[in-house]
C-alpha cells in the first residue's frame, strides 16, 4: 500500500504546485509549514482509512469523476446548499489524475432571505474544506465590495480566494442589490442601516449565521472587511455586531456613524465627518494618501474612533511606525498600536501615491492598484494573528526601522457627537 500512498501524495503535490504558481507571492514568506507536505499527509491519512475498510478495493479503485467536484447549490432563490460534502476519490497506482483534479475550491451562489430583506451572496469553499480539517472548524471572512462592484468583481480584484486556498478559510461575498441601491453601494450613511436587528447590518449578520449553520465555522475566527462603501459597512458591522466578529478590516472606508443622510455622507467622504466611538475589535486600515474619492483623513478618524473605546491609553506603549514593511512597490507607512497586554489593537497602512483602489490587487480588475503593498495578504495575516499565534511578535517586528508616528495620530480622540435623525434615503454615489 506504500506505493499507492506515495502516488497519492505525489498527485496532491502536483495539484498544489499548479495552484501555487498563481498565489505563492501572496504571503511573502509568512506561510507556516510546507503546504505540499501537508496535502501529501492528507492523502496518506485518507488511504490509511481506506486500508482499514478494504485494502484490496482501494488499490483497484478507478477514479470516479463524480467524486472530484464538491456538490453545488443551484443558486436559485429559496434553495439552500447541497448536503453532500466535497470528496476526492482515492488515487490508484499508475493513474494520471492530477490534470483532472480541481485546482481550486468551489464558489457557491446563494440567496439569503430574512426578516430585514434578501441579498445574494457568493461563498468560496477552498479545496481543503472539510477534508483537510477532518471536520474541525475553519475561519470565515466576510468581504463587502465597493460601489459599482459585484461579488465576483471583488473576489477577482482582491484575489482573496487564492489566499483562502493557501490558508484554508471560507470567504463570503454578500452582494448589494440594485433595488436597495441602483449602483450597488452599501447604504452605510443611512441611520436605518446603522443598527443591529434592522436594515443591511441585519441582512449581513443573517448571511453569516446561515453560513455558520451549514458549514464548520470557527465562531472565534469570523472576520469582516470591505472596500469603499463596503469598508464603511464593515465598520458598521463591527460596531453593531461586535460579538459576531473577531477583527475588522477597512480599506478606503469611513468610520461608523460619520454620517446620517446623503448630505452628511458626502461631507464625511471629504472631511471624515463626526463618527461615533468605534468597536473594540482589532482594526486594520488601508488607505491611499492620493485618494480623491474618500479623503485620507477618514483613516485617521477610523483609528481615533477605535482608540476612543479605551479607558487607559496612557498605559499603552508608544505606537510604532515602519516605512515600507510590505517590500517593493509603492512607498507606504505602517503604524501599529498595541495595548497594555502587548496585543495589537490597530494597524494603519497609509499607501503613498495610491488612489481609491485596493492596494496590491489584481492587474486588470477595477478599483485595484497592483503596485501597492498587498492588502489581501496583510489583512489575512492580521486576522489570523488574532488567534494569538503572532500578535505580540508582529507588533515589534519592525525593530530598527520604527519611529513614533505623527502627533495627530497620538491625540486622544474627541467625544463623539450625537447624531440627528435620518433625513434622506437617496444613494450616495461612491
Amino acid at each position: 500500500m506504500s506505493n499507492s500512498r506515495d502516488d497519492a501524495a505525489n498527485e496532491f503535490r502536483l495539484l498544489d504546485g499548479l495552484r501555487a504558481q498563481s498565489s505563492a507571492a501572496l504571503l511573502r514568506g509568512r506561510l507556516v509549514g510546507d503546504q505540499p507536505d501537508a496535502v501529501g499527509a492528507l492523502a496518506g491519512a485518507r488511504l490509511d482509512d481506506l486500508d482499514r475498510t478494504d485494502r484490496a478495493r482501494a488499490d483497484r479503485a478507478p477514479i470516479d469523476d463524480d467524486l472530484l467536484e464538491p456538490a453545488l447549490a443551484d443558486g436559485s432563490p429559496g434553495h439552500g446548499i447541497a448536503t453532500a460534502a466535497p470528496t476526492i476519490a482515492p488515487a490508484r497506482r499508475g493513474a494520471s489524475a492530477p490534470a483532472d483534479l480541481p485546482v481550486r475550491g468551489q464558489t457557491q451562489h446563494h440567496v439569503h432571505d430574512g426578516p430585514s430583506g434578501s441579498r445574494r451572496y457568493d461563498l468560496y469553499i477552498p479545496i481543503g474544506v472539510p477534508i483537510a480539517n477532518a471536520g474541525r472548524p475553519v475561519p470565515l471572512l466576510v468581504m463587502l465590495h465597493g460601489g459599482a462592484q459585484s461579488a465576483a468583481d471583488f473576489a477577482a480584484g482582491t484575489r482573496m480566494n487564492e489566499m483562502a486556498d493557501r490558508q484554508t478559510f471560507l470567504v463570503a461575498y454578500p452582494e448589494q442589490s440594485r433595488e436597495a441601491n441602483p449602483n450597488r453601494y452599501w447604504n452605510w450613511y443611512r441611520d436605518s442601516d446603522q443598527h443591529a436587528g434592522a436594515g443591511e447590518p441585519a441582512i449581513i449578520a443573517g448571511i453569516v449565521r446561515e453560513i455558520m449553520a451549514r458549514h464548520p465555522v470557527d465562531a472565534d475566527r469570523v472576520f469582516v472587511a470591505g472596500l469603499s462603501s463596503g469598508g464603511a459597512m464593515a465598520a458598521v458591522m463591527a460596531a453593531t455586531y461586535p460579538e459576531m466578529f473577531s477583527a475588522v478590516g477597512v480599506h478606503s472606508g469611513i468610520a461608523y456613524a460619520a454620517a446620517h443622510d446623503v448630505s452628511s455622507g458626502f461631507s464625511a467622504m471629504r472631511s471624515g465627518g463626526t463618527p461615533d466611538v468605534g468597536s473594540r475589535l482589532p482594526l486594520i486600515i488601508f488607505h491611499g494618501d492620493s485618494d480623491t474619492v474618500v479623503a485620507p483623513v477618514n483613516a485617521e478618524r477610523l483609528l481615533a474612533a477605535r482608540l476612543a473605546r479605551e479607558d487607559h491609553l496612557d498605559r499603552w506603549p508608544a505606537p510604532l511606525q515602519q516605512a515600507n514593511p510590505g517590500g517593493p512597490g509603492r512607498e507606504h507607512t505602517r503604524t501599529v498600536f498595541t495595548d497594555d497586554t502587548g496585543s495589537i489593537a490597530a494597524e494603519l497602512w497609509l499607501v503613498h501615491g495610491c488612489g481609491h483602489a485596493w492596494s496590491g490587487g489584481s492587474a486588470g480588475s477595477g478599483y485595484t492598484d497592483p503596485g501597492g503593498p498587498d492588502a489581501t495578504a496583510e489583512m489575512v495575516r492580521f486576522f489570523l494573528d488574532r488567534a494569538g499565534r503572532d500578535s505580540r511578535t508582529s507588533a515589534t517586528s519592525c525593530a530598527g526601522a520604527c519611529r513614533r508616528p505623527p502627533a495627530r495620530l497620538l491625540r486622544t480622540p474627541r467625544p463623539p457627537r450625537r447624531r440627528g435623525p435620518a433625513r434622506g434615503r437617496a444613494a450616495v454615489r461612491w
